[in-house]
Order: structure tokens, then sequence, then C-alpha cells
């Protein structure tokens, strides 16, 4: 099993920054890859970006130079900075673990950009 625990979320105008985090425990060994999806209303949820174990990174193109995503092994902890946030990022944002068990997901956390 692996638990994963979004936090960062908020309110933003226009033009703002937020950086999200996800704090993975149990079972992390076993962990290929992680990634950050988000979910609009009445959208389906879409992969936003992903890192691989090895450290390899992919972009949906929505937010290609202004998102980057991260991982900090030492602390089980995978980041994703947004940066020039538009309204169309609105959205909940989940963490996702590619494990050698299945996938797991966090429970989300909402990020809203709205002047």
């Amino acid at each position: 099993q692996v638990q994963l625990v979004e936090s960062g979320g908020g309110l933003v105008q226009p033009g703002g920054s937020l950086r999200l985090s996800c704090a993975a425990s149990g079972r992390i060994f076993g962990i290929y890859g992680m990634g950050w999806y988000r979910q609009a209303p009445g959208k389906q949820r879409e992969l936003v970006a992903v890192i691989t174990s090895d450290g390899r990174l992919n972009y949906a193109d929505s937010v290609k130079g202004r998102f980057t995503i991260s991982r900090d092994n030492a602390k089980n902890t995978m980041y994703l900075q947004m940066n020039s946030l538009k309204p169309e990022d609105t959205a909940v944002y989940y963490c996702n673990a590619d494990h050698e068990r299945g996938i797991y997901w966090g429970q989300g956390t909402q990020v809203t950009v709205s002047s």
C-alpha cells in the first residue's frame, strides 16, 4: 500500500503562483514514477506532468514552460511549481503513483485561479 497526501492548493489570481506538494508513505520503494493529474468540473481527468524514477519528465502541452515537476527522494515528496496561472488551470489536482502493485491516487487538492 502507498498513501499519497496532497497539499498547497488554494485561490490565486491570474498570473500568480502556487506550489503543490505530494507526500508519499508506505511501500514507496516499489514506485516506478509519479505524476500530477487534474480534473476540472464537467471534464475528464487529464495528465499535467509526470516524473519517472530515473528523473525523466513529461508535461502536458498546456502547462509547458509554466509548471515544473520535481521530486525530493529524501523527503518522499513530489512537487508541482505552478507559475503564470490561468483561469483554465482551475481544477482539482491529484497526485498519482505508478507502483509495482498498482496505481495509487491522493485525495486531491483544489486550485482556483480567479480575480
